[in-house]
């Protein structure tokens, strides 16, 4: 398979709309092969760039970001607690503190420099996303069952499907296209150095990140039901996966009628669906979904009628009543509210 890499979505705060746009640009056109980079939503991002020259040093290591046009918001926030790279455009508007990450807005060089060290930060969630990549693309080989994965002598990815998954920090994008899959004995030891994660948070990472159109296709022409919270944490769900999921929750819908009712883009809808199909959050068999399917016409074949997933049957084949049963396990992290069809 094509090396896949994933999307990574920058915040900016305190810009100009010229410089949003300029700075949008330099993030559209990075190098052939390279890691990509767009813009995003703040709240939802991986890393953030700040114009250091609106910076307001309000004590106790608090930042204040003013708005840079009258259309946009001040942004404040204390730094020990972000849980991402952040980097300050030079120069500074105080000198009470130093940034870890800065660059010089009017230099490609810098800007690349520092999108290179938040790479290098990122590096964990590029590993997850090539191993997951991988899982997408083998997925009816492997079934389920614990697997090693090995570059030569060096182990990469200890696979539970549909389980546990730990993951070499370090491991790049490529050793990924080299490394050999051997099935192991379940209750193998984990190394401590390992990243550790459920398979619904790292096919929900990459579903949110991958260039390609991985929702089935039948999912855009069959009715899509709602079964039950994506088991990830409560950050990785947007407003998009909530409005979806109560949309459904209240009554199954097609494609079409969800981006008509929810307003949302063709593409970005399909992303969305695509994270929440992965995770078993939504069906188009209406027996995973807990309910009973209409009587099928005569003379209509399988193919007419649609077929049904194969993905989340595979990672997660949980229904409903015994989800509801088993939540304690996973209450912590889902969202706030149960949603349940009305």
């Amino acid at each position: 398979m094509t090396l896949e890499l994933p999307v990574f979505r920058l915040g900016l705060a305190g810009f100009s709309a010229q410089q949003e746009a300029e700075l949008s640009a330099v993030l559209a056109s990075g190098a052939p092969g390279a890691m990509v980079w767009e813009r995003g939503q703040m709240a939802d991002c991986d890393a953030w760039w700040v114009n250091g020259a609106r910076v307001q040093w309000l004590g106790d290591e608090t930042v204040m970001v003013p708005a840079g046009n009258p259309a946009g918001h001040s942004f404040q926030f204390h730094l020990p607690e972000v849980e991402r790279p952040v980097a300050f455009s030079m120069p500074l508007a105080c000198v009470d503190f130093q940034p870890t990450y800065s660059f010089i807005a009017a230099s490609r060089r810098s800007m690349d420099a520092v999108l290179e060290k938040f790479e290098a930060w990122l590096s964990p969630l590029s590993a997850q996303f090539c191993l997951a990549s991988h899982i997408v693309e083998h997925e009816t080989a492997l079934g389920a069952g614990t697997f090693h994965v090995r570059l030569n002598s060096t182990l990469l990815a200890v696979v539970n499907m549909p389980g546990e998954i730990a993951v070499l920090p370090s491991a790049s994008p490529a050793d990924f296209e080299e490394a050999v899959w051997s099935r192991q004995h379940p209750g193998i030891e984990i190394p401590d150095n390992f990243l550790r994660t459920t398979v619904s948070q790292l096919m929900w990472q990459y579903a949110v990140r991958t260039q390609r159109d991985v929702l089935p296709n039948h999912y855009r022409t069959s009715l899509l039901y709602y079964r039950r919270p994506p088991r990830v944490p409560q950050l990785a769900v947007t407003d998009s996966h909530l409005l979806l999921m109560r949309e459904l929750a209240c009554a199954p819908a097609t494609f079409d009628a969800l981006q008509e009712r929810c307003a949302l883009d063709s593409r970005q809808l399909a992303r969305d669906l695509a994270a929440l199909y992965f995770v078993g959050s939504i069906t188009s068999n209406p027996r995973r979904a807990g309910l009973k399917p209409k009587p099928r016409r005569k003379g209509r074949s399988e193919a007419a009628q649609g077929l049904h997933s194969s993905m989340p049957s595979a990672l997660d084949s949980v229904f409903p009543e015994e989800a509801m049963r088993k939540s304690p396990v996973f209450r912590d992290l889902t969202v706030p509210a149960a949603l349940a069809p009305r």
